[in-house]
């Protein structure tokens, strides 16, 4: 399984501070494709020696901070195949296509996964940007934060089962730290959520 071979890309110049040697990507070869990400090998020139190198592109992905009347935040638990075990996480989903606005996203998400809405895509409120895995993956996410939220109803894939938990932002902070939770845009979600909105909401014991 082969794609059209890119043209020679060079990164390194652009980048400050000290001086930084070229990274120069001669090939890229599709070698996999599933149904949410592509592998790639490429090849590399680095510090004049030829290299090869995995890279995985994921379209992309939006998450939520959905806070409950009460302060809580509503968590989501999910098996994941991959650690073969549930997790708590934050509302999150893949984007419909590539280049789908993530506010879109995160409004269609956060319905389909917590039975809860927004009024309207406006009423969600930027947070922050993270890319999940930088040295082989593009995966990017944005994170918004919901407040007044609605009652609506879940509308899951068929091969989704995923438990609402609310949760005390205090109770979440004790669960990263003791490596109960350990995903990673979920953990961004939460410290960068406290830092931002705790002195706002004051739900929290800790405010």
């Amino acid at each position: 399984m082969k794609e059209k071979e890119e043209e020679t890309f060079s990164a390194g110049s652009e980048v400050r501070g000290e001086n930084i040697p070229p990274v120069q990507r001669l090939k890229r070869e599709l070698k996999y494709q599933g149904t949410i990400l592509k592998m790639y090998e490429d090849t590399v020139n680095v510090n004049g020696h030829e290299a090869k190198w995995d890279f995985i592109h994921h379209d992309g992905a939006a998450a939520v901070v959905a806070v409950n009347h009460d302060g809580k935040l509503l968590m989501v638990r999910q098996y994941r195949n991959a650690l073969d075990r549930y997790t708590l996480e934050i509302p999150a989903g893949k984007l419909d296509y590539p280049g789908e606005p993530m506010i879109d996203c995160a409004y269609r998400e956060l319905e389909e996964e917590t039975g809860f809405r927004v009024e309207s895509m406006d009423k969600l409120e930027y947070l922050m940007s993270l890319t999940t895995t930088v040295a082989f993956c593009d995966e990017a996410i944005d994170i918004f934060v919901a407040h007044n939220l609605i009652p609506s109803h879940q509308n899951l894939d068929e091969d989704e089962v995923i438990n609402v938990e609310p949760c005390e932002l205090s109770d979440l902070e004790e669960m990263i730290y003791t490596g109960k939770i350990t995903d990673g845009k979920t953990i961004a979600a939460i410290m960068a959520y406290a830092r931002k909105y705790r002195s706002v909401d004051k739900k929290d014991d800790l405010a």
